[in-house]
């Protein structure tokens, strides 16, 4: 039996279309379009992960244990893939999806066995979230976090700019670096928030101090960085410190439900930024989120909300982001149309001023992260296991392509706080802040 024809002809029954890939199987035997990416499949445990899990869980399962690979680039291969699934569903909608019938689980039954490929589930991978406990409770929204964020801090500054900058960049000229468009970003922000020396900002969401300290370092301002990550609350005191920032520095490893614990007062903050932070607040969270914002902010102060967006309007778009971000990289991340999150914003009081899409700007710094991977692939393999960095590689890559295809989009999206007579102390132009980029 020519297992890779079997195991092809069964998959693209099930997802009700042509598969444009080459596939190879443990066997040697091959199948399938001789020009297109090269599935390899190592292990039959690849094949039990898929039967369990049909779709994109059971193959990421079977990915990052190493049972498949795609040789080459793996952007390309996954690039190659979403052109196939797109072509088919314009005349079938659920062309890609998974179709489980009675008759299609006998016909995988028989060929499992004349394979030699039933037996039991195969483990889960250990570097998938086990999350407990009420959704988006304090203490769940730390172990979300966790799992994601305290990874390795030095895996990180393998694949991050200099500035820790976790993301998207602001590549406003093309042959910019990751560090040139990673500083320019971080220019925009505190150029758009008016930033002044003495100023009280807070950073919700503040990662590895890419903001926190660039605002108090450049722009001279108190920073109050927030974060659920004990790796990265360390991390960016000990910045502080080498950099002489200790007095304008303060992280709180707490909840942005909990600010006034660490000294944030209704009404006195002259700037908040949050970037790519709310993506993880939750659905009916987002409300607290925003009203908190309002709260804390004087008349006249501003926020900027940098924030993924999915429109989850087509058929089979999750606010999540699909099973593999959902399992293994953010679980329980909320992401939602654009137009739902300015109103949310508006709600609270909070006037929006403007509106920057940089939906085309991420596909070059996912690029220049995937690049640091691979160039550190035996480093970033020992600092977090090899089954991690596989991880890492997949989401990258298809990362990358989600923002390129118009799947996911990012924003900036700019607000304030007017006075209760209608001040807003904001400029007239948004030259005011983009003028010195090209």
């Amino acid at each position: 039996m020519n297992a890779a024809s079997s195991l092809l002809s069964l998959a693209e029954d099930a997802l009700g279309m042509r598969l444009p890939i080459r596939l190879r199987a443990w066997d040697g035997s091959e199948a399938g379009d001789p020009t297109g990416p090269v599935l390899v499949i190592h292990d039959k445990r690849a094949i039990r992960h898929v039967l369990y899990s049909p779709g994109e869980l059971g193959i990421a399962r079977a990915y990052v244990q190493g049972y498949i690979d795609l040789e080459g680039d793996v952007s390309d291969g996954l690039r190659v893939m979403w052109d196939a699934v797109r072509d088919a569903r314009a005349a079938d909608e659920d062309a890609g999806r998974p179709h489980i019938t009675p008759r299609l689980v006998a016909r995988a039954v028989g060929l499992a066995l004349r394979l030699g490929i039933v037996g039991r589930r195969p483990p889960i991978p250990a570097s998938e979230s086990v999350l407990t406990g009420e959704l988006h409770s304090r203490e769940r929204d730390r172990a979300a976090i966790s799992h994601h964020y305290d990874l390795s801090n030095d895996f990180y500054e393998l694949i991050l700019d200099p500035n820790m900058a976790y993301s998207s960049g602001f590549h406003h000229s093309p042959d910019l670096t990751l560090e040139e468009a990673q500083t320019a970003k971080l220019h925009l922000i505190c150029r758009k928030l008016g930033l002044q020396p003495g100023m009280r900002m807070v950073d919700i969401g503040s990662g590895w101090g890419s903001l926190t300290l660039f605002a108090a370092e450049h722009y001279g301002v108190h920073v109050t960085g927030v974060t659920l990550s004990s790796e990265q609350r360390d991390f960016v005191l000990k910045k502080a410190a080498e950099r002489g920032l200790s007095d304008q520095v303060n992280v709180s490893l707490r909840h942005f439900r909990d600010l006034s614990e660490s000294g944030v007062r209704d009404g006195q903050i002259d700037a908040i930024a949050s970037v790519e932070m709310g993506e993880h607040v939750g659905d009916e969270e987002y409300k607290v989120f925003t009203s908190s914002i309002h709260r804390y902010l004087r008349p006249g102060g501003r926020v900027l909300i940098q924030q993924m967006s999915r429109s989850n309007g087509a058929k089979g778009d999750r606010p999540g982001g699909g099973p593999f971000i959902e399992t293994y990289i953010a679980p329980d991340m909320h992401m939602k149309p654009l137009a739902k999150t300015l109103g949310l914003i508006a709600e609270p009081g909070l006037e929006i001023r403007d509106v920057q899409a940089m939906r085309e700007h991420y596909p070059q710094t996912v690029a220049a992260w995937l690049d640091n991977l691979e160039s550190n692939w035996s480093e970033a393999v020992a600092l977090v296991g090899e089954e991690q960095a596989r991880v890492w590689r997949l989401y990258l890559a298809g990362g990358s392509l989600a923002f390129e295809e118009n799947r996911m989009g990012v924003d900036q999206v700019l607000a304030v706080k007017p006075s209760p007579d209608g001040v807003a102390s904001m400029p007239t132009s948004p030259l005011a802040w983009l003028k010195d980029f090209s």
